[in-house]
């Protein structure tokens, strides 16, 4: 599977502005504090920048100031290589993204599109539509170097 575009991972994007001290509120925002640490580098439309305020806001909603003007809507990415490897059968979300789902006779079942976050458990979206738990009941097999999930017989009902 392809790593993100110039072995960049979005981290989250720039959103409406907060208060009047130049900080917007990120939309997507990653859930690993140490993304978000006064001092720490992002890199914006291709060129790095550093986060000068980063706090809570409305709702628990990461707000954040960097050291230069960004426009809204850009995404907020690290490089691959910045974060931590996975431990043993976890995988971050984009790796995801873009592997074949087969259930285990080897029947295509579509796409990963994208990795929902949920209370219970996340869920993988297929590109047509279909949500795939990643529950142990539902998923036998993630090979990411292979390019493909492996679904349990007939747990889609097909």
């Amino acid at each position: 599977m392809p790593e993100p575009d110039d072995g960049l991972v979005p981290i989250g994007r720039v959103g409406r502005p907060h208060g009047l001290d130049g900080a917007f509120f990120v939309e997507r925002a990653s859930e690993d504090e140490q993304r978000w640490v006064v001092g720490a580098t992002v890199i914006v439309d291709g060129e790095p920048a550093v986060i000068t305020l980063s706090r809570r806001a409305g709702g628990g909603r990461r707000a954040i100031r960097l050291d230069r003007a960004v426009e809204r809507g850009a995404e907020l990415a690290v490089p691959r290589s910045d974060l931590p490897e996975p431990g043993p059968d976890s995988y971050y979300a984009f790796e995801l993204v873009g592997l074949t789902v087969v259930d285990e006779s080897g029947r295509e079942l579509g796409r990963v599109v994208t990795v929902h976050s949920g209370l219970a458990n996340d869920n993988l979206e297929l590109d047509a539509g279909t949500l795939v738990p990643l529950i142990e009941d539902a998923i036998r097999e993630i090979d990411v170097e292979a390019g493909r999930v492996v679904v349990a017989a007939g747990f889609l009902g097909g």
